[in-house]
């Protein structure tokens, strides 16, 4: 079982997200990370989600996804030839703590601290998901108060365009 990312390109329609996660659950497929964003046509939407399985289901479920009327375009998203990247948000309290090697810690991941008020700091990172979670690891002797992960995003490198 391996971690597999796929976007697809939909009909900005009411309903979509719906229908394809009633997919997912029908077929038996956990979706790790769900993202769904606007393109630069207003009137399609573009869903990138990461599952866990093997490489026959996950091109079931492709072709099954690639299937639903609203679909307009999926790919499997290939990390050797993409950017997959993920954004955190997380709330340390600094009562206490060592806020010097916290700082660190989070500007030697490339994060930035962007609020430090009311004895809290709020770091964010945007990056692959295997560093958002190796900068978790690194901090978990640091109180967290509150943590907010977005799911991942990805798009091919080089001069590779859809045309929908």
């Amino acid at each position: 079982m391996k971690k597999q990312c796929m976007v697809l390109f939909v009909e900005n329609n009411a309903g979509v997200l719906t229908r394809v996660s009633s997919l997912f659950m029908q077929r038996g497929f956990n979706i790790d990370s769900l993202t769904v964003s606007s393109t630069e046509n207003p009137k399609i939407s573009r869903i990138t989600i990461v599952t866990t399985g093997d490489e026959k289901n996950f091109h079931q479920i492709m072709k099954q996804t690639d299937k639903l009327v609203e679909s307009k375009m999926i790919f499997s998203v290939e990390p050797s030839f993409s950017l997959i990247q993920e954004l955190l948000l997380v709330k340390f309290s600094t009562v206490g703590a060592d806020i010097e090697a916290l700082k660190k810690l989070i500007k030697d991941f490339g994060a930035n601290a962007v609020d430090i008020t009311s004895g809290c700091l709020i770091a964010e990172l945007a990056a692959s998901p295997d560093v958002v979670d190796d900068f978790l690891e690194a901090v978990h002797d640091f109180k967290m108060i509150e943590m907010c992960r977005s799911g991942a995003i990805a798009m091919e490198r080089g001069d590779v365009a859809y045309d929908l």
